[in-house]
């Protein structure tokens, strides 16, 4: 059987993920997040600020996050410390923690002048949208990490979900402690 001489196909459109890296985002360490933090103190950037410690503390997706509103976290003139939200995606319900430091700047940020009148914690600057959207929510992640000298395309969104700034080791190490176990070292007879 002889072999066919077919020409090359050759596409004439690259990719459209030619040149970008592909794949999981790099999630943010303790270090990051508190450098992103000082900056936005710094700069006196309230809502970003109040947008950054929410995304650390709620662990919410993007979509989610944008999605929050003033009442979903402010009751009785106080920012709440648990409040839960149904997530759009798995419409299944989560609850969270929000810590005095991201209370404390939620409580700025909803006192602000510019907040009056509006449901939305973050707002949109136009009338026809009321919140801002989860594309912007990333231009704002990106300059963020920008402003701290990190590679904006080896983090994303999600990378605020990934944070290990509240990782405590304690429980796993005392559970292996319980144990009693050496993995690797057990003679079965």
């Amino acid at each position: 059987m002889s072999a066919l001489n077919l020409p090359m196909v050759v596409s004439a459109k690259k990719a459209w993920n030619h040149g970008r890296i592909i794949g999981q985002k790099r999630p943010l360490l303790p270090k990051h997040v508190w450098a992103i933090r000082v900056r936005l103190e710094l700069a006196g950037a309230v809502r970003d600020l109040a947008l950054f410690n929410m995304a650390v503390d709620s662990k919410l997706r993007g979509c989610d996050l944008v999605r929050l509103k003033v009442a979903d976290v402010f009751s009785a003139g106080a920012v709440k410390k648990r409040t839960s939200i149904l997530q759009s995606k798995t419409k299944s319900p989560v609850r969270f923690e929000i810590t005095d430091g991201t209370r404390k700047t939620l409580m700025e940020w909803i006192s602000n002048p510019e907040m009056i009148g509006h449901e939305y914690l973050w707002p949109g600057r136009f009338h026809d949208r009321p919140h801002i959207s989860t594309r912007q929510y990333a231009r704002l992640l990106k300059d963020w990490v920008c402003s701290i000298g990190l590679e904006p395309s080896a983090y994303g969104t999600h990378s605020m979900r990934l944070d290990l700034s509240r990782f405590d080791a304690a429980p796993l190490i005392a559970f292996t402690a319980t144990k009693g176990t050496n993995y690797g070292t057990e003679t079965y007879g």
